[in-house]
């Protein structure tokens, strides 16, 4: 092996701490989003799709007003480092030409400017510190109903899996899911991974109990993947 061949079967390597402020996280750009770092000024165009009864279905959010929702995207904007077991950070997903969410007001917003920069964010991705010791991340996403099925989904995610295992060095990235969310299944498995488990009635959500599946791929194997059209 050369010194510059990989190291795919060694001891962990996570890159970590990683921190979206020091040094400041350079937007990624792909062919058609942006992805940086969420911010609380993201909170109008979240709510547009935190709101919506096909979203909540799949993900364990509570229904929130507009003024719980705004307190919940500044929540999630404050995670800004990756050190430690359950550290988590979330990247907005601006899809680019797309204006953001202008009328009706969704909620007045102190200290907001109406000519917000940037364009409509139109879902988020999250990286999960999970295991560190054994260099494992975990990966989430939401996108709004609306810009499904364009390949948006896979465009954001697929960055962010190369940020975790190229930038970051994880081991593994595992997604948990809702095992009945068909469309993130088969995200996942556009991905390169694979379904390793469905855990039978883990939670108990809307009134059922319901099952998670979890997907994951290697470092090695994301490496030697496909190239993905």
């Amino acid at each position: 092996m050369t010194a510059a061949t990989p190291s795919f079967d060694g001891p962990p390597q996570l890159a970590l701490p990683f921190d979206l402020d020091d040094p400041r996280f350079e937007p990624i750009e792909t062919a058609r989003l942006v992805l940086r770092p969420l911010e609380a000024s993201d909170a109008r165009d979240v709510w547009e799709y935190q709101r919506l009864p096909e979203v909540l279905r799949y993900i364990p959010w509570p229904e929130r007003s507009p003024a719980e929702g705004r307190a919940h995207t500044e929540k999630r904007a404050g995670l800004r480092r990756l050190e430690s077991d359950e550290d988590a950070v979330f990247f907005a997903m601006e899809l680019v030409g797309e204006p953001r969410v202008r009328e009706p007001r969704i909620v007045e917003m102190e200290h907001e400017r109406a000519d917000a920069a940037g364009w409509r964010v139109i879902g988020d991705v999250m990286l999960r510190a999970d295991r560190v010791e054994h260099g494992q991340l975990e990966i989430g996403w939401v996108v709004h109903p609306d810009f499904q099925g364009r390949g948006l989904a896979r465009e954001g995610a697929d960055a962010i899996m190369r940020l975790a295992f190229d930038t970051l060095r994880a081991h593994r990235v595992h997604a948990l899911l809702d095992a009945r969310n068909a469309a993130s299944a088969a995200l996942c498995e556009r991905l390169g991974m694979r379904r390793e488990a469905t855990i039978l009635e883990e939670e108990y959500n809307d009134g059922e109990w319901q099952d998670t599946a979890m997907y994951g791929i290697l470092r090695r194997e994301w490496a030697g993947r496909p190239a993905v059209e």
